[in-house]
């Protein structure tokens, strides 16, 4: 079962997992995160970097894995994901470099590129606490709706829905998003032993509700979370709004 934390605003939720994210790396300095990228933990993002410059958040011997990377397009290229995250949280944290691990979307080999993800994974030893957002079509990582979902790091065709998403790293133009990226698995994301599902804002709602109380299918790959033993869901008071009626 997923557990629901609500908080009143998004910034109280990035406030209060950047904390618990603090403590985790207190507790344990070689944490292995897994990291999303999009609008939601910009804030999240934000907060970590606070918590940094304060001295309540030591990144000098975590390790990070992203969940995806656009087909096509360098690390180098600033509408990468690779460059958001220097953007948003690696540039401006104590991460060391060789402990930061992205997918590359411009390998000449996308299948060994992938292949390659899961074994740097795996010999780490594996992902502690995995941070997802949540697609308004039901995506995590860029595991996309479809008759079969892929268990271990692919290649992946992205639907419109989820272009249009990601247009203002392109200039707001969904044409210009590439249509194809490399994603993590849904397998490989519920093989971490923690995951924290994150949504904010009212139009993530009826995603949130599908995700906690709908059925399993993979038409929604999002609702495969039900059958980890270890999710939270942290959720302002808009997200949840639609959860009141079941829960």
């Amino acid at each position: 079962m997923i557990r629901v934390r609500t908080f009143p605003t998004s910034d109280a939720v990035a406030r209060a997992l950047a904390a618990e994210i603090a403590r985790s790396l207190k507790a344990n300095p070689h944490l292995i995160l897994g990291l999303p990228t999009g609008r939601t933990p910009i804030p999240l993002y934000r907060e970590l970097v606070r918590l940094h410059a304060s001295g309540r958040a030591d990144f000098g011997r975590a390790t990070t894995f992203n969940l995806d990377e656009f087909l096509g397009i360098a690390s180098s290229d600033p509408r990468s994901y690779r460059a958001f995250m220097r953007r948003h949280l690696f540039d401006r944290v104590n991460l060391r470099r060789r402990r930061i691990h992205f997918l590359n979307g411009a390998a000449i080999d996308s299948r060994a590129e992938c292949a390659r993800y899961e074994r740097a994974i795996a010999r780490a030893g594996g992902i502690d606490l995995q941070i997802l957002g949540l697609g308004r079509n039901g995506h995590i990582g860029f595991n996309e709706p479809g008759r079969v979902l892929t268990a271990d790091t692919h290649r992946v065709r992205l639907t419109a829905t989820t272009r249009r998403a990601n247009a203002s790293l392109f200039g707001n133009r969904a044409r210009e998003v590439p249509g194809e990226a490399l994603s993590m698995g849904i397998g490989t994301i519920l093989r971490a032993r923690k995951i924290v599902l994150v949504a904010t804002g009212a139009n993530k709602g009826r995603a949130v509700l599908r995700t906690l109380c709908g059925t399993l299918t993979t038409r929604w790959p999002a609702s495969f979370l039900q059958v980890h033993g270890n999710v939270e869901a942290w959720l302002d008071r808009a997200a949840a709004s639609r959860l009141s009626a079941v829960l």
